[in-house]
């Protein structure tokens, strides 16, 4: 009962343009969890103690909200399906994490540090070099990046196509990053794949996220970045953060070049609003001499 009330709360998501894959995860799981123990409607003491084995507050909090919607949607149909509380976990809001903002020389031994996977001379070590300076240069998600096909690559730069938010978007790129890409794909090209996916395993196949994030993990860890598994350190999303960063530290600091550089980065990084792109700064020694020297020339008087 529940999974088909759960199968056709998929469809009707899907149906109106969501891709919906880690909800349908999420609420998989919980159904299975629920099935499993005789539960043929929601009920809001299961769902807690569904979401309470969750690793992290956060990761609890998600799970909670998560059902929380679809059970709003049965109990439309069928009021006995019971609806938990919002602030069952408590009224906490969420805090952002301090994102690493990494350095130039932090980037370069990541590169240089995934240049060196084996097997030596294969495709393999050259697509995770050419990935972690990808996001590195452009700001990209890493589901963008992932997903990008040869087609993909164009003359005027990188054709980001239909991701968040079902938008498109053109990305010119550096002409060392354009050199960089060109010699992957004198690579690439050579290589039998099972389809036009840009970025590529031995096996011809397009890399997938979690083998992604186990090396990038791993390679961390060898070059210092982060400590013993289990504790924290950088994340691969931290070089998008980083971009955004360095980005705004290229740019004059009057306030005109500033507002018009800032709508420029929230189109290149692709958000739906400039204030999307307000969270991805952070603080650096560069910005924060900036935001100085501006405040002293207003206590002057002059105009910035």
């Amino acid at each position: 009962m529940l999974n088909e009330d759960l199968d056709r709360h998929i469809s009707l998501h899907h149906a109106l343009g969501f891709k919906f894959r880690t909800q349908a995860l999420l609420l998989r799981n919980f159904v299975a969890y629920a099935e499993a123990r005789g539960d043929q409607i929601i009920s809001a003491d299961r769902v807690l103690a569904w979401a309470v084995e969750a690793p992290s507050p956060q990761q609890r909090r998600n799970r909670l909200l998560e059902v929380r919607r679809f059970a709003i949607a049965m109990h439309a149909e069928d009021d006995r399906h019971e609806i938990p509380a919002t602030d069952a976990f408590g009224r906490g809001l969420f805090t952002r994490r301090i994102p690493h903002i990494y350095s130039q020389d932090d980037i370069l031994r990541l590169m240089t540090a995934a240049a060196s996977l084996s097997p030596a001379g294969t495709i393999r070590p050259l697509t995770y070099a050419t990935l972690f300076g990808l996001l590195a240069a452009t700001g990209m998600r890493i589901s963008e990046a992932l997903a990008l096909r040869l087609a993909d690559i164009t003359d005027d730069g990188l054709i980001v196509d239909k991701t968040k938010f079902k938008k498109s978007r053109l990305l010119p790129l550096h002409p060392s990053t354009r050199r960089a890409l060109n010699a992957y794909l004198a690579v690439r090209l050579r290589v039998a794949a099972e389809s036009d996916i840009l970025l590529i395993g031995n096996t011809g196949k397009a890399v997938a996220y979690p083998t992604v994030i186990a090396i990038f993990l791993r390679l961390t860890r060898s070059i210092g970045l982060r400590r013993t598994p289990g504790t924290g350190g950088p994340r691969i999303h931290d070089l998008r953060h980083t971009f955004a960063v360095r980005s705004l530290e290229s740019c004059h600091s009057n306030a005109a070049a500033v507002s018009r550089h800032i709508v420029g980065l929230s189109t290149y990084l692709g958000h739906a609003h400039v204030t999307d792109t307000y969270w991805y700064l952070q603080a650096s020694p560069a910005l924060m001499t900036h935001i100085a020297d501006a405040g002293e020339a207003l206590q002057r008087g002059e105009v910035q």
